[in-house]
């Protein structure tokens, strides 16, 4: 287990340097650091435009391959991921952006996976009951709603619960508040501006989880495993919860084990309507600005989380199929 470990880790730092020069390559041609500078008003000299993006080593007149050593050279001697064309360092902006993210989207994934899976099982081992109609027309609508349209109905609703209890029950707007001191005080706060951008993500993306738990454990309800497990006395509900539930998750395991480093980057929306600068937001910015040395960290960022996880998807599959262990 451990050589295989070894085996998929040197794999995948392969393919997250590869993929994170060829970014590098992409965005410094396509990207115009310069263009920051020249719709100012009254418009900068040029020398000292060049002098600027010569400080931040992003300047368009020198050698893309003189840039790239100056850059990979930085990370690797000193982890250093360069610094945006007004300034801002990389590794602070990630850093900060980063753990905002990973307040937001780890337990909204958590409980968004519990609650698809939980109501999967529900209407699986009910199907073609009146609840299980209604958990699919639910989660059909819940799959095709846009991301603004909750946020918005969510911010009217707490909005009103703000107004009717007299006072702020819920934030709409930030991670956090300034001037917050004490352990309980910053809890208590930090969960008032967590509950609205979760609830979004929740509700817009519990569907695909619900939806495929379902298909996959009525396709296991079926197997001749599960009904030899049936014909020796199992109840149905010990039958599913020992023999399907197992097998069917394998799948369900894999997605959401790659859906969570997509999530870092992908709640753009969700980060922009509540103000959290995180990092999908980050992203975003990024491009605008003409933020070369930020896109390329953001890639990185988001290649090194999808090899995590990928092995993790490895050890949810170990643990799940006895096959794998066995083999």
């Amino acid at each position: 287990m451990i050589a295989y470990l070894l085996r998929k880790t040197l794999g995948w730092l392969a393919l997250i340097v590869v993929a994170t020069n060829l970014v590098f390559f992409l965005a410094s041609a396509l990207l115009e650091p310069r263009a920051n500078y020249l719709s100012r008003r009254p418009p900068l000299p040029e020398n000292v435009v060049d002098s600027t993006l010569d400080r931040y080593n992003l300047n368009d007149k020198v050698s893309i391959f003189d840039r790239w050593y100056h850059w990979i050279s930085g990370i690797v001697l000193h982890w250093d991921w360069g610094q945006s064309p007004v300034g801002d360092s990389v590794n602070g902006q990630i850093g900060f952006r980063a753990w905002t993210s990973f307040q937001l989207v780890i337990g909204a994934t958590l409980l968004m996976t519990i609650i698809g899976v939980g109501l999967g099982v529900y209407a699986a081992v009910r199907q073609y009951r009146l609840s299980d109609r209604l958990l699919q027309v639910t989660s059909s609508f819940a799959l095709v709603v846009p991301v603004p349209v909750v946020a918005l109905a969510l911010v009217i609703l707490a909005i009103s619960i703000n107004e009717a209890a007299g006072s702020t029950i819920f934030f709409v707007t930030g991670s956090s508040s300034v001037g917050i001191s004490g352990f309980w005080p910053v809890a208590v706060d930090k969960l008032q501006h967590l509950i609205l951008p979760s609830l979004v993500l929740i509700i817009t993306g519990y569907a695909g989880t619900q939806i495929l738990q379902r298909s996959l454990l009525l396709d296991t309800l079926n197997s001749d495993y599960v009904r030899l497990a049936r014909a020796k006395g199992l109840r149905r509900g010990v039958a599913v919860r020992r023999h399907a539930l197992r097998t069917s998750l394998i799948p369900v395991a894999t997605s959401v084990a790659f859906a969570v480093p997509a999530a870092f980057t992908g709640a753009v929306l969700t980060e922009s309507i509540f103000a959290w600068n995180g990092m999908g937001k980050y992203f975003v910015d990024t491009i605008t600005k003409n933020d070369v040395y930020g896109v390329v960290a953001t890639a990185a960022f988001g290649a090194a989380l999808t090899a995590v996880g990928a092995i993790l998807s490895d050890f949810l599959l170990v643990y799940l199929d006895p096959r794998i262990r066995l083999s």
